[in-house]
């Protein structure tokens, strides 16, 4: 009997359903292989075994808050608050060191310095922390390999930093810091940063006020901002473990033998197609593939500076920084809400690069890179037009990404991407 469209549409649904049961299996074993390969590479995605050490720490004055807050203990201000955080530009620096040591070109250590330096500076964004920021840095070498060029492009290359952000309305200053030669422990360098700042309790954005109704406004990570001096891949500072090993080619573990763990197994060393120094169309733009996975982290704090400073922040339920986690990582700070994002930017270049390279499932890619955008705003609807219009007057593309919804489970993200739909919960 001839079937009616209607029943050719259901039998196609429910095929589509078994096509989608069947390949569920296979994605969920890729996850797991990659999730494998991280732990045998000695890095973690989610971070898992630090977020149960610590779970039994106070978090501070605003659980839900994108930072730690504490009281002003150190003027006794019922009144303020204090902020201090710590992070660092991670093995981006390895990736520099073989550049550096490939092409002589020192001027690389400035962008390891502002990764260390913006990816303190644009949590502290999250809480509401715009201006009056102290930051003490700490690169922690082994001289055998690192010399004294390098230690000063990165103390340079610090300063430069800071005086640009200042130049853009963003008050931060260096208190100094500490260089330790310590060979035993360290192959190559690791450059951190830690800041602090003192503020309102009454100013402190707590993302436990992000609600039903809230859109999501994303700040793109990729392009190039009035601010920014050449193209920006949009990588960040965040999987970059995976990105250079699962991106690079063999040719590097006998040139760079500094640059990697050697208990690695040799197999997850190196092992994408890429050189260094090979070049990738951007927009009929040609990059090297070292320079896309070293584009420096991009700082948001110009736009938010200017949100608060046109009385954004009143109406600013929550903000979130898509480091670690990518787009699953306001998960830490939701309950009995459904974040949907379905309105995602483009993924830029360097995260298909990635993929292509690594076979690394979608949903997994969401979850370890930004892929697109890596600063959120949740707030109301005219709001969010008033925040895009000063992120796109500083050459920062900005969008409505997505909604938060009602849940009656558990908080969830869903992403709805033009590689498919993935969701994510606690």
């Amino acid at each position: 009997a001839q079937a009616s469209v209607s029943d050719c549409f259901a039998q196609g649904g429910v095929r589509t359903r078994r096509r989608e049961a069947m390949k569920r299996p296979l994605e969920d074993a890729s996850i797991r292989e990659v999730a494998s390969r991280y732990e045998r590479r000695g890095v973690s995605a989610g971070k898992e075994d630090v977020h149960n050490a610590i779970k039994d720490i106070s978090a501070g004055l605003y659980p839900k808050a994108f930072c730690k807050v504490v009281p002003d203990d150190l003027t006794g201000s019922p009144e303020h608050c204090i902020v201090m955080h710590a992070d660092g530009a991670g093995t981006k620096a390895s990736l520099a060191y073989m550049y550096w040591k490939r092409t002589g070109d020192v001027s690389v250590w400035k962008g390891v310095a502002q990764d260390a330096i913006v990816m303190n500076t644009d949590d502290l964004l999250c809480v509401g922390v715009v201006d009056k920021i102290m930051l003490s840095s700490t690169i922690g070498r082994n001289k055998r390999v690192i010399p004294g060029e390098v230690v000063t492009a990165l103390i340079n290359g610090t300063e430069e930093v800071l005086k640009e952000m200042r130049s853009l309305g963003v008050h931060i200053v260096s208190t100094g810091g500490e260089t330790a030669d310590v060979g035993d422990l360290v192959r190559t360098v690791i450059v951190d940063s830690t800041v602090t700042a003192r503020l309102l309790r009454s100013e402190v954005i707590d993302n436990s006020h992000i609600r039903a109704g809230d859109v999501v406004v994303g700040f793109a990570s990729a392009g190039r901002a009035s601010y920014e001096s050449e193209y920006n891949s949009g990588i960040g500072s965040n999987g970059l473990t995976a990105a250079r090993h699962d991106t690079l080619g063999k040719g590097l573990v006998e040139e760079f033998p500094d640059s990697f763990d050697p208990g690695m197994p040799r197999e997850l060393v190196y092992s994408g197609g890429l050189g260094l120094e090979d070049l990738v169309d951007i927009g009929g733009e040609r990059i090297s593939a070292a320079k896309l996975l070293l584009s420096p982290t991009r700082t948001y704090a110009p736009v938010v500076k200017r949100m608060r400073d046109a009385g954004l922040f009143s109406h600013i339920h929550g903000m979130v920084h898509c480091s670690g986690g990518g787009q699953s990582k306001v998960l830490h700070f939701i309950d009995g809400v459904h974040v949907l994002k379905d309105r995602l930017f483009p993924i830029p270049p360097v995260f298909q690069i990635i993929q292509e390279h690594s076979g690394t499932p979608w949903e997994e890619m969401y979850k370890v890179f930004n892929m697109g955008h890596r600063f959120e705003v949740y707030t109301d609807v005219a709001t969010a037009q008033k925040a895009i219009a000063i992120a796109r007057s500083l050459g920062v593309d900005a969008q409505v990404v997505g909604e938060v919804r009602e849940s009656t489970g558990a908080a969830r993200v869903t992403v709805r991407s033009e590689k498919g739909e993935f969701v994510y919960s606690k």
